[in-house]
């Protein structure tokens, strides 16, 4: 009988700040032609957690957090988020932000914004 477990491999950048991310596309919530780009860093063997590196260029876009919490560290840029209702948090290098499942509001980017960020999926019906 083989005991043997297999060790999960590590996910590392090191430097987020700088690594190097795909092209950038169209940004689909954008109102003024954004682009953005993604680089996923490690997902989890069920889908439920996501760990990665984003940034978008400056201009306007809606955003939702439907079924999901995201978790973000400001690397880089600065941008202003409105809840929808109105309260403004203002996002610079080190900002940390907490969006739960179900916020919505509104992300003004002043200087194109790098951000590290985990999403936490809800299962449905959970």
């Amino acid at each position: 009988m083989d005991t043997t477990t297999a060790v999960p491999v590590v996910a590392f950048l090191a430097d987020a700040a700088t690594a190097d991310l795909p092209p950038a596309s169209p940004k689909p919530t954008s109102t003024t032609g954004q682009q953005e780009t993604t680089r996923t860093l490690w997902q989890s063997p069920d889908g439920l957690a996501e760990i990665g590196v984003w940034e978008c260029d400056p201009g306007h876009f809606t955003a939702t957090r439907d079924g999901y919490d995201e978790f973000c560290q400001v690397l880089t840029g600065s941008a202003t988020i409105r809840t929808e209702g109105g309260e403004a948090v203002e996002l610079r290098p080190g900002s940390t932000l907490a969006m739960p499942a179900g916020w919505r509001g509104t992300w003004q980017v002043h200087e194109t914004l790098r951000k590290v960020y985990v999403l936490r999926t809800h299962k449905a019906g959970a």
